[in-house]
């Protein structure tokens, strides 16, 4: 067999998301099909420590440049997150170039890597159409997916109060709001989580823009609270003050019945705590991972009914889809939860074992060996084209 070239693999994002798991478990994923490989992420990044890279060298880099510096000829980079021009400029100009779409595009919103990398791979339909609708052509025909892995290398008996956001520390405002968030924990304690008696929804998701929480809530939240015995619990960090700001005032008709938890370092007891995983809206999404760790918690999800999540959720086995609410006002949501709340309404999960196996991690490796010898392949030929 013709010796396989390093598949090196970039993430220098500064805060853990669903790409960054999914960058942990492809390094393990490439190494159990045979593809050397190591990781290049930032230097001060401590949440890769949490993630399971099954023994794979992890360089940490100050930044795209001193990247870049780290590959050796004859290295295939592997892009996960947004890198600026120059350094895009220069990785190309030394090899080959991989990039891994974990984002669909929207509103001309793309990474410079989708547009600049020699190939291109997808996690679900949802994002390689959305790659191909917006001029990328050179994209693998089929969707990576992902991995139901929800073990971290920390491990918690009961999730706890965590950090509520990733504060912009070079705006005033951020840093006093940060420092009254940690005296607030500190004072407090480990605030640990109970489930509340009723039905528990709950967010377990980065509360990033591109999820549209805010505008979701604005018309799900009367929703729910016209439900009785009906809770939300919101577990994640969120990208900026004015996220949490926003996703507050979206809830604020739900009152008590909706808390926030923060930054968890180990899901598994989150996912497990909640009768049901909510959504965010999905045209920005590109696949959704946290669906695929609630369902292999046992737990099953409410989402949209378009992809990606179309493409993760099974109609009554792993959970219930339902019209987007932006177009009927949240009157399907309404049904649906009506059935969940008086029991008429129940996925089987007993059958679910069929449609989580496509997302265990021999399929996966087997679906990322795949790729890899498509993309390789084709960044060759077109290396000795020149073009």
């Amino acid at each position: 067999m013709t010796e396989r070239p390093r598949i090196v693999q970039i993430n220098l994002a500064p805060a853990l998301g669903g790409a960054e798991v999914f960058t942990a478990f492809m390094s393990r994923a490439l190494i159990a099909r045979g593809w050397p490989t190591r990781a290049i992420v930032a230097t001060g990044s401590a949440f890769w420590r949490d993630l399971d890279f099954g023994g794979v060298e992890k360089i940490q880099v100050r930044d795209g440049m001193a990247a870049v510096d780290a590959l050796a000829p004859g290295d295939v980079a592997l892009v996960h997150s947004p890198l600026p021009a120059p350094v895009l400029t220069r990785l190309a100009a030394r090899g080959p170039v991989v990039g891994m779409a974990h984002q669909a595009i929207y509103d001309s919103s793309r990474p410079a890597y989708y547009d600049r990398a020699d190939f291109m791979l997808g996690v679900s339909l949802h994002a390689i159409k959305s790659l191909r609708d917006n001029g990328v052509r050179t994209v693998h025909d089929l969707p990576l997916y992902g991995v139901g892995e929800i073990d971290r290398r920390h491990r918690e008996a009961i999730p706890c109060r965590g950090p509520l956001c990733d504060w912009d520390r070079r705006k005033v405002r951020d840093r006093m709001l940060a420092q009254w968030d940690r005296a607030s924990r500190a004072f407090h304690g480990a605030l640990p989580y109970e489930r509340r008696p009723g039905l528990t929804l709950g967010v377990v998701s980065r509360l990033a823009p591109l999820k549209q929480f805010p505008a979701m809530f604005e018309i799900l939240a009367p929703v729910i609270n016209a439900q009785p015995g009906v809770n939300l619990e919101i577990f994640g960090v969120a990208v900026g003050y004015k996220a949490l700001r926003e996703l507050r005032a979206a809830l604020r008709p739900l009152g008590a019945r909706a808390r926030f938890w923060g930054h968890q370092r180990d899901v598994a007891p989150v996912y497990r705590g909640i009768d049901y995983l909510l959504t965010g809206l999905p045209e920005r999404e590109a696949l959704g991972l946290n669906v695929i760790e609630s369902c292999f918690c046992g737990t099953p999800v409410l989402a949209v009914d378009a992809p990606p999540f179309t493409e993760t959720v099974r109609e009554g086995i792993t959970g219930f889809l339902y019209t987007d609410p932006r177009l009927d006002q949240g009157r399907h949501f309404a049904r649906v939860l009506a059935g969940i709340a008086d029991g008429t309404r129940k996925p089987d999960m007993a059958r679910a074992a069929a449609h989580l196996e496509l997302f265990s991690f021999p399929h996966f490796a087997d679906r990322v060996d795949a790729a890899m010898r498509t993309a390789v392949g084709g960044t060759d030929s077109r290396t000795r084209s020149g073009t």
